[in-house]
């Protein structure tokens, strides 16, 4: 990691660190404390998406933590998709864009048994925006009261020019304040990348819940296809720091030519 000497128009380039030394008086590791300490500084704001950290020595210093310690906790960060190291460059906090969007959050493709086969980005359609009261099925994913405000909106997802996934997106209207039909089809990126640097919430993981259901009358109008073709319905919780639900989003895919694909790995 190194210090910024030019940040990008709109990212702030904080004065000093504003670090706590760690201590062993918090029966926690040091290299947690340290993490914790990064996640509190990129929560806050003082260091926007984008943005480069300082380097690892100005950040153990302020820590009083060794540099291997803290390694071990950018570390972390970096597996959690809170960091991103450029070789030559730097260690910068995570952008959401196109291709982390593909990668991370979007798992459905064409029918083909072959792990060099490229992923392909879905063209979205819009379909509508609505300020409506929580029911108990968003209340209870996103962790508000029954009947608080809600923004609902309706997308379906297009790939190789056929419809393949419908999804129907619950939000906090009180989290998202300001969000307007306009501004969610002006974006310029991907829904999480408009979450994160239009409202300052970035979405590090996401629990899902996959199950098979029977084409309802409207996943049948809107993908087109019969009534009552068996589709896979994918329940989603995005979640922010401190693992605090955002976002709760139903995607039913028409798994006729295409597969959810889910890919394995084990930590060391």
């Amino acid at each position: 990691m190194r210090n910024n000497k030019a940040a990008p128009i709109g990212l702030e380039v904080p004065n000093k660190m504003e670090l706590t030394p760690v201590t062993d008086s918090l029966g926690m590791p040091l290299y947690r404390q340290a993490k914790r300490a990064l996640i509190k500084l990129i929560e806050n704001g003082r260091y926007a998406p984008g943005a480069c950290l300082p380097s690892e020595s100005v950040i153990a210093k302020g820590l009083k933590v060794s540099i291997g310690t803290l390694r071990k906790a950018v570390d972390e960060l970096v597996m959690e998709n809170v960091l991103i190291r450029r070789q030559g460059k730097g260690t910068f906090v995570a952008t959401h864009n196109s291709d982390r969007f593909l990668f991370q959050f979007f798992h459905v493709e064409k029918r083909v048994f072959d792990l060099s086969h490229a992923h392909e980005y879905p063209a979205v359609e819009f379909i509508s925006f609505e300020k409506l009261r929580a029911e108990e099925e968003d209340a209870l994913a996103l962790g508000i009261r029954l009947g608080d405000p809600v923004f609902k909106i309706c997308n379906r997802l297009k790939l190789s020019g056929s419809l393949v996934v419908f999804d129907r997106i619950c939000v906090s209207a009180l989290t998202f304040k300001g969000l307007t039909e306009k501004r969610f089809i002006e974006r310029q990126s991907t829904i999480y990348n408009l979450y994160q640097h239009e409202f300052g919430i970035s979405v590090l993981r996401a629990q899902e819940r996959a199950r098979a259901v029977l084409a309802s009358r409207e996943v049948c109008r809107n993908l087109g296809v019969p009534m009552g073709l068996p589709v896979i319905e994918v329940h989603r919780i995005a979640l922010t720091f401190g693992d605090k639900p955002v976002e709760y989003r139903v995607s039913t895919i028409n798994t006729q030519h295409y597969d959810y694909v889910s890919l394995l790995s084990k930590r060391s």
